[in-house]
């Protein structure tokens, strides 16, 4: 007799997809195209990197599940083969925080890195959806978006900026102050990606009557949580683990929503309508996904007094962000 793991996978239909992992024999690249080789909506999985991408992609395809993997490096057309006709595009490649840097400390190294990506994206696969995890992602996502516009390909419905980690840390971290379980937990996550622009809205929450203190507490974590692990590292990297688990989880959701399946909805930082009349031409909400990308953009809803404090100072630091991110690519 089957077991219930094999029934559910050999019954489930599910559209085959072709994802494509940029950076896969980094910290992030290496656990998060583990996961997504377990993930079954998966047939084709490209991994590329500037080296080692072959041997990750060996040590992956013995591992039993439906689908192939190939690794690409730089020779021989490399990056093209690995984005021809893929359906997803992850994007994790660049040079992770060490002690004492923020994320914008990373913008000189890492914004080169991803705006060659994402004109090999734009070449190669200008049809597929790109879920952008080099940080900053507050400056890398429209980066992105202007070599796409440069290319005359871009859209706005297929780009992400996943900002998953701070919504799993929040479920984590107030599962830890109220004494509950974390997968019952939700917590939305608005703004941006990057210290005082992540705004956990926990006023939307069960726990929204938390005293101040405890309040204050597990926003400052929330928000500043990857510091910790910067400092546990010591010099020897950032969140990676965590930060691939939340990169499949999103990507799952994106290729849930692509096979068309209902009421995906998860935060993303995206091309957004919200605040654009402020300057703010993104800004991370509820979204939901489908066969398309984004379908529906959705509020941040009522938000407390103190939360709106947050959100004022998210816009003024997101705004620069942004800008910064766009005058990278028109500028150079």
């Amino acid at each position: 007799m089957l077991s219930a793991a094999k029934r559910c996978f050999s019954t489930s239909r599910v559209s085959p997809y072709k994802v494509t992992v940029l950076g896969a024999g980094g910290g992030i690249g290496q656990p998060l195209s583990l996961l997504l080789k377990l993930n079954h909506k998966v047939t084709d999985l490209r991994l590329y990197d500037l080296k080692g991408a072959p041997g990750v992609a060996a040590d992956l395809s013995h591992i039993p599940t439906n689908s192939l993997v190939k690794g690409f490096t730089p020779d021989n057309s490399g990056l093209k083969e690995a984005l021809t006709n893929t359906d997803v595009v992850l994007i994790p490649a660049g040079v992770p925080r060490k002690p004492g840097m923020t994320r914008d400390d990373l913008f000189a190294i890492n914004a080169s890195i991803v705006r060659d990506l994402a004109t090999a994206c734009a070449e190669n696969a200008p049809n597929a959806a790109i879920l952008v995890i080099s940080n900053p992602v507050n400056s890398t996502v429209p980066i992105v978006a202007q070599v796409l516009k440069n290319k005359g390909v871009y859209n706005p419905k297929k780009l992400f900026g996943v900002t998953t980690l701070d919504v799993i840390r929040a479920s984590r971290f107030i599962s830890e102050v109220a004494h509950t379980n974390p997968t019952q937990e939700r917590v939305t996550v608005v703004g941006g990606h990057s210290g005082i622009t992540i705004i956990p809205l926990l006023s939307q929450t069960k726990h929204s009557t938390m005293d101040e203190a405890s309040k204050e507490a597990l926003i400052h974590r929330i928000q500043f949580g990857g510091d910790e692990v910067v400092k546990a590292k010591n010099g020897a990297g950032s969140a990676t683990l965590s930060m691939a688990q939340a990169g499949a989880k999103f990507a799952n959701s994106v290729l849930q929503g692509l096979d068309g399946e209902a009421d995906v909805i998860e935060p993303s930082f995206v091309d957004s309508p919200l605040y654009k009349s402020e300057g703010i031409e993104f800004f991370a909400s509820p979204v939901k996904l489908g066969p398309h990308g984004v379908e529906k953009i959705y509020s941040i809803g009522q938000i407390s007094s103190e939360e709106e404090e947050l959100l004022a100072k998210c816009k003024e630091t997101l705004k620069t962000n942004i800008q910064k991110g766009e005058k990278f690519v028109t500028e150079a």
